[in-house]
């Protein structure tokens, strides 16, 4: 028994994928003075889609700093997270660095704060078993490519609570 329905919605690649959550989510869901949590680490793909929307709505990202042993400093991420935070976004690995981020202890703080989350799996999801229900997420993207599979194909994994408000 799943804790929560969920959808599975395929599309171009980890890019689009983000870029969609980032849109939907932005013009529906934040505001002018909204904070985004990211990391140093994050892919282009998943900064840039959350600049322009911060550009546009007035939001503003915050980023989780990288401690020397090149991991998430998670005692940062508990004092950047706050009654602000409307989304966080975090890489599930690394796509520089190969550091595996401890996102299952970032999705429980977070949503001990009813923020949801947001994971690129675009490195993880080929080196990894990744249950998305344990994970307790509430998006992951990846390409198929990654595993193997055909170029222009990814996955948007939601929780169907969050899709049908997007």
């Amino acid at each position: 028994n799943a804790k929560h329905s969920h959808e599975i919605i395929f599309t171009k690649g980890t890019t689009e994928s983000i870029n969609l959550i980032a849109t939907t989510f932005g013009r529906s869901m934040l505001e002018a003075g909204d904070e985004i949590i990211l990391s140093h680490m994050e892919h282009h793909s998943n900064i840039v889609p959350w600049q322009i929307i911060c550009e546009q709505i007035g939001a503003n990202i915050k980023v989780v700093p990288v401690n020397d042993n090149g991991e998430l400093d998670i005692d940062a991420f508990k004092n950047l997270i706050s009654n602000k935070t409307k989304i966080v976004a975090l890489a599930h690995v690394s796509n520089a660095i190969g550091t595996i981020n401890p996102i299952e202890k970032c999705i429980e703080i977070a949503h001990q704060y009813g923020v949801p989350v947001l994971i690129d799996g675009a490195q993880a999801a080929a080196h990894r078993t990744v249950d998305v229900q344990a994970l307790d997420c509430d998006f992951y993207v990846f390409s198929s490519h990654k595993l193997y599979g055909p170029t222009g194909v990814g996955v948007l994994y939601g929780k169907t609570e969050w899709l049908e408000r997007l």
